[in-house]
């Protein structure tokens, strides 16, 4: 067994656990990579978080944006789910067509919104084809931040949707026949028998969905740099204007840790409260 075990202990060792340690070892100390100095500052780097004006709004921006990606991941693959769930005609052809998002070139995916979701790109000349002055997606505020997050649930919504139609197939049919047959309809059913039987996959889905949107880099990167302002500077971003634009490595720890202890956070958090949501767990 100890054989089978070990290369996977290694495996964690070596890529999670070593390099947490080393991102808290890093964050004690001021890395200027340009001057070639490595000096231990203690819990400087942690006072500066405290500190920092930019902190607020920026953590704001990463709750918003996993709030919104989260509510409209799940609710959009739960709907796509329960329609495919049904027995008509095409609906191979939309399974493919709704999860091929997921297995495109994230970089390519996003590059394309970037040109549609410019102020002449493709959605606004549709728009103005019927007379409608469509704004400037990118670079308006909470426009932004709509927008990136649509770009992100549009791409991975296709997961989220297979899982869910997986788990619906895997409702016994017996139990809301019987429902039906004795009085109940379709929106009782499905909130009183279907809903808790798929529970662990919404579960699964939304811890997933969540850790992912706190990672999210990419989309911001190249559809809105963070701007306008700080309006879309999640987490992720940030850290890497600290330590890569502003060659501030030490700080850029101290934010890998926050963001560490937030998914931590959030994950036991969902985790903990799977008695209120999972079925099987009452």
């Amino acid at each position: 067994m100890y054989v089978f075990v070990t290369p996977a202990l290694l495996g964690a060792l070596a890529f999670v656990f070593l390099p947490l340690v080393l991102v808290v070892w890093y964050s004690l100390h001021e890395w200027n990579v340009l001057a070639d100095t490595f000096t231990f500052v203690g819990a400087d780097n942690y006072r500066r978080l405290a500190e920092d004006p930019d902190v607020p709004a920026v953590l704001g921006a990463t709750a918003l944006f996993s709030l919104g990606l989260m509510v409209l991941n799940l609710a959009l693959a739960l709907l796509l789910a329960v329609l495919l769930n049904q027995k008509l005609r095409g609906t191979t052809v939309f399974r493919v067509l709704f999860f091929s998002p997921v297995v495109v070139s994230l970089l390519a995916w996003t590059i394309v919104w970037g040109f549609l979701l410019q102020d002449n790109g493709g959605i606004n000349g549709l728009l103005g084809a019927i007379g409608v002055d469509g704004p400037n997606w990118l670079r308006s505020g909470g426009i932004a931040m709509a927008a990136v997050v649509v770009v992100q649930v549009f791409k991975n919504v296709g997961l989220n949707m297979v899982l869910f139609l997986a788990a619906l197939q895997g409702v016994p049919q017996e139990l809301a026949e019987a429902a039906r047959t004795d009085g109940a309809g379709l929106w009782t059913i499905f909130r009183r028998i279907t809903l808790p039987l798929i529970s662990p996959t919404i579960l699964l889905t939304s811890i997933i969905t969540v850790a992912g949107s706190l990672q999210v880099f990419a989309r911001i990167s190249v559809l809105t740099q963070g701007g306008p302002g700080t309006s879309t500077t999640v987490l992720v971003y940030y850290l890497y204007q600290q330590a890569f634009q502003f060659h501030s490595f030490g700080y850029g720890a101290t934010l890998s840790v926050l963001l560490f202890v937030i998914v931590l956070a959030l994950t036991v958090l969902q985790w903990q409260m799977r008695r209120r949501w999972v079925f099987h767990e009452h």
